[in-house]
């Protein structure tokens, strides 16, 4: 395996040589300029083959010119198939005026749905959502969607607290799933209006679940200081709060939450000290609440904790870290997608490490727990290329197969 230190010199020489500065090829490549000067001083570890590829098309070298014993493609890169997207039927509900009809109707009474029929509907649509059943959600969105925004406006006002509450939610279960399919536009739509419904809720940490998943939607989109703003202003209100040792666990679930949206958002900027901070920070707070929650599902706790300190550690190259304390972590009790969401991190942990077989039974466990969510994500997708390239002339038939499920050319 290469020296970073050698990498890093040598990505330091051609960006030189084109007369690019280190924000220049920050720029080009979406990350900040702090990632570039780290990998140029050999501290952040270029192992990825699809973040050299990209490196190179930056520089606009061969990718071997930034690491020479890079596997060379065998043919030109073909652009890659597109991914049917499950979520496609609720993306076109929720274009548009959400209940346009209802503006031109005479009231008629009440809701034809019943509040405890909306809240069983929205705990359905959850759980979907934390199956990654994509496309039975969409179906399910698709119509509660327009139902609930209809009924708001036709319930006397003494229901309509609780029905703009539920409206956040279901917007809410939307955007975390647009997140998870890469559709970050329709994401930012979705959680948009899951906060207009929190605020006419009255409900403060309603509000405060939205901005998270706003925040995840603008991870998504690459616009890191509109992510960090959004956790950052929930983290400046909740955690002198979190000060009293009569906190509910609520809130304390959802600090915990934004500190770990900040863990992400310093990893991919190659921040180390600072995601270790906030890591640290949701640990303490999830030894707090001794137990796995799922508040504003969130799924927060002891064990998410762990599966973003081991999703930060791949983001910053640090395998040996990941695969540690991923060694330590048994996700059993938590959903399949954040199952899978662990066993896709691990994958791409074994990757950095070059082994291919590990990564792949990763790969293939996830796609067990949640085969919409590892054949669309735009991770999984990278990592199956990356390995497929690894493997050389002998790709094994399981990877093969992955990649054709996963429509990965």
């Amino acid at each position: 395996m290469n020296d970073p230190r050698s990498i890093g010199q040598r990505v330091k020489e051609l960006r030189r040589q084109v007369g690019m500065s280190q924000a220049d090829l920050a720029t080009a490549m979406g990350r900040s300029e702090s990632w570039v000067s780290q990998v140029e001083r050999g501290v952040q570890p270029v192992e990825r083959l699809s973040v050299l590829q990209a490196l190179a098309d930056a520089l606009g070298v061969p990718v071997r010119e930034v690491r020479p014993d890079a596997a060379a493609p065998e043919e030109p890169e073909q652009t890659p198939q597109p991914v049917s997207n499950d979520l496609d039927g609720l993306r076109v509900a929720l274009t548009g005026h959400p209940a346009l009809g209802s503006l031109f109707q005479q009231q008629h009474g009440g809701p034809t749905v019943s509040i405890a029929d909306f809240r069983s509907q929205i705990e359905e649509a959850w759980e979907l959502a934390h199956a990654s059943s994509f496309a039975a959600l969409s179906d399910k969105l698709s119509t509660l969607l327009p139902s609930i925004e209809a009924a708001v406006r036709y319930a006397p006002a003494a229901e309509r607290t609780e029905l703009h509450a539920l409206r956040a939610r279901a917007y809410q279960a939307a955007a975390a799933s647009f997140v998870r399919q890469d559709e970050a536009d329709a994401a930012w739509v979705a959680a948009d209006r899951a906060l207009q419904a929190a605020e006419l809720s009255g409900q403060p940490l309603e509000v405060v679940a939205s901005l998270f998943r706003m925040a995840h939607a603008f991870i998504r989109q690459q616009h890191t200081e509109q992510a960090e703003q959004a956790a950052a202003s929930a983290v400046a209100v909740l955690a002198p709060r979190a000060e009293s040792p009569n906190c509910p666990p609520e809130e304390l679930s959802l600090l915990g939450a934004m500190n770990l949206v900040l863990a992400v958002i310093n990893a991919r900027e190659g921040k180390r000290t600072a995601t270790h901070e906030r890591i640290n920070l949701a640990r303490k707070i999830a030894g707090r609440l001794g137990e796995d929650r799922n508040d504003f599902d969130t799924e927060f706790g002891p064990t998410n904790v762990e599966i973003h300190a081991v999703s930060t550690a791949v983001d910053l190259g640090d395998a040996g870290l990941a695969l540690d304390v991923a060694d330590q972590v048994d996700a059993a009790r938590l959903s399949p997608e954040r199952q899978a969401r662990f066993l896709l991190d691990v994958a791409r942990a074994h990757a950095q490490r070059r082994h291919v077989g590990e990564a792949v039974a990763a790969l293939l466990a996830a796609e067990q727990l949640a085969p919409e969510q590892i054949n669309s994500h735009h991770l999984s997708r990278e990592l199956i290329r990356d390995l497929v390239q690894l493997s050389g002339p002998r790709v094994p038939k399981s990877l093969v197969e992955l990649a054709e499920r996963s429509a990965v050319t």
